[in-house]
């Protein structure tokens, strides 16, 4: 047996909740980089970017990464780590530590449910993590965007100021921009990512191939990753550009897919799929690791508890 041994009792939703937060928020502090590499190159296109960058242009995730170092400093990497890690607090939280209750919720507490069942607990779940953490991946988008240059203004210079700012200029429409295409694409992460980790573990557990430990995790990860990253990537660069845009450019969420769709092609719409496969399986690999060992190591630590008592 690889890491700690499964528990004889089912976590309690506590358990679930903090441990799910705990493992995304190690997986973001580990793959941060990369998901602002993809940020970089998601919003590469657009006018107001090519503005900013002048002749700076991004080609690829390392190279995307090489040149932000170059011309920004290694910080820049982690521009918006502070309301990503806000983000996942309330985000992982939710979408992934209650999907098991909202799963046996559907289905009245039988075990075994079918992949239809699953899929709108993983929508359920995506779309009220959405509902709670918008304004967080709404600042963290604009940090990740902004340039640290030498004569371009910055956008932003604090999280919480950042989080003012938006709500004194643009309201609470602001804080809340793009929560219509997030909802879409975190229903389809969500659902995606949890139903394949949860099928890929099951296939492997039922065909004996691996017991449930590390190797059995990293291998359902992995392949949840990148059946996520093919289908979540269009409406993942939708919602960055968005998010992103100052007041005007965009009239909705659809008009800026239609935007995309016209000016720069179908290609415009799987924009950074290197670094949002690198980033989304890694972070994958790093969060259920994680999330499966921080809830064996609470429940041994309840259990020691509960014998000396």
């Amino acid at each position: 047996m690889v890491g700690l041994k499964p528990s004889d009792v089912p976590p309690p939703l506590g358990v679930k909740v903090l441990s799910a937060g705990t493992a995304a928020c190690i997986a973001d502090l580990v793959t941060f980089p990369l998901d602002t590499a993809k940020v970089r190159l998601q919003i590469q296109g657009e006018k107001v970017a090519v503005e900013a960058t002048k002749n700076i242009r991004y080609r690829g995730v390392f190279g995307t990464i090489s040149t932000m170092v170059r011309t920004e400093g290694p910080r820049s990497l982690y521009n918006g780590l502070v309301a990503g890690l806000q983000r996942q607090m309330a985000f992982a939280s939710i979408r992934i530590g209650l999907y098991d209750n909202v799963k046996s919720f559907y289905t009245g507490g039988k075990d075994n449910p079918n992949i239809g069942i699953r899929i709108l607990a993983g929508c359920t779940t995506g779309a009220m993590a959405v509902s709670m953490a918008q304004p967080t991946d709404v600042v963290k988008v604009r940090f990740q965007a902004q340039m640290n240059l030498q004569g371009v203004a910055r956008r932003y210079n604090g999280t919480m100021q950042a989080y003012r700012q938006i709500f004194l200029q643009e309201g609470l429409r602001g804080l809340w921009k793009g929560t219509l295409p997030n909802i879409t694409r975190n229903a389809l992460v969500n659902c995606t990512e949890l139903v394949s980790y949860d099928l890929i573990k099951e296939a492997i557990l039922g065909h004996k191939l691996m017991s449930d430990n590390l190797p059995c995790h990293f291998v359902s990860a992995f392949g949840a990753g990148f059946i996520t990253t093919v289908i979540a990537s269009p409406v993942d660069v939708v919602k960055t550009r968005y998010m992103n845009s100052p007041p005007g450019q965009y009239k909705s969420a659809v008009n800026c897919a239609w935007t995309m769709m016209t000016k720069e092609g179908p290609t415009a719409f799987y924009k950074g799929f290197v670094p949002s496969f690198l980033r989304l399986g890694s972070w994958n690999v790093v969060m259920f690791v994680s999330f499966e060992q921080l809830k064996r190591a609470m429940m041994a630590s309840k259990k020691k508890m509960e014998a000396t008592m």
